[in-house]
């Protein structure tokens, strides 16, 4: 009884910026380890950003310094803020957590993914 709900995707011209959100929901103690992975069609899911309960974040590769994760403990939520879009972000991105159920299981769970095109 945990699901993660990501809302903020959409179509967006080259150099322009999304803010991406994802809340977990349902009978959740906590959230630890947080990220946001994207998959463009034909292509593998790749890392893009991944920030622990503490605050500490890591960033792959291909963001190059134009995105940044951050999250909110109270409210179980995990952002992306993404600036200077490139053709080449163009991707489902997907959220994921590692969650603490109320029963005290950990569980490992993905969002629904949310589009996000970007457009010349």
């Amino acid at each position: 009884q945990a699901q993660l709900v990501e809302s903020g995707g959409g179509l967006v011209q080259a150099g322009g910026s999304l803010r991406l959100s994802c809340a977990a929901s349902g009978r959740i103690f906590s959230a630890n380890a947080m990220a946001w992975y994207r998959q463009a069609p034909g292509k593998q899911r790749e890392l893009v950003a991944t920030i622990t309960s503490g605050g500490g974040t890591k960033y792959g590769d291909s963001v190059g310094g134009r995105f940044t994760i951050s999250r909110d403990n109270a409210k179980n939520t995990v952002y992306l803020q993404m600036n200077s879009l490139k053709l080449e972000d163009t991707a489902v991105y997907y959220c994921y957590a590692d969650l603490l159920l109320r029963d005290g299981i950990w569980r490992g769970a993905w969002g629904q993914g949310t589009q996000v095109t970007v457009s010349s």
